[in-house]
């Protein structure tokens, strides 16, 4: 069975080109290593009136966003494999070698891996 690691950062809304830009990079070398799915996505209608909207989870500011993102691999053991290396890239320090230009805050980042329990996809 599959494994996910699953994402939600507030962003703010001028730094999502910024973002988007890095997470392309990061993208390209998640799946280098042999992520199956690399997925970034940016809220469009996150402040919904059933449940906990996501705004409200992530805590945002009105002048934030929520991303989510997520990506699949093959088991979780072949999860730390990836991540292992994609650490080790000197790439990935190269894109933003201060963390105080990070286009989001780092410790507001919610992160998970997740074992799925449903998938009907491919």
């Amino acid at each position: 069975m599959s494994y996910v690691d699953g994402f939600v950062i507030p962003v703010p809304k001028k730094k999502v080109k910024d973002y988007m830009k890095i997470s392309a990079k990061a993208g390209k070398i998640w799946m280098e290593f042999g992520a199956l799915q690399y997925v970034e996505a940016v809220g469009d209608d996150i402040n919904v009136k059933f449940g906990l909207p996501f705004s409200k989870l992530a805590k945002t500011k009105p002048t934030e966003t929520v991303i989510f993102s997520f990506i699949i691999y093959k088991s979780k053991k072949h999860r730390d494999s990836v991540n292992a290396k994609v650490m080790k890239d000197p790439r990935m320090n190269a894109m933003c070698p201060d963390p105080k230009k990070m286009p989001f805050d780092v410790k507001r980042m919610a992160f998970g891996g997740f074992k799925p329990m449903v998938d009907l996809g491919k």
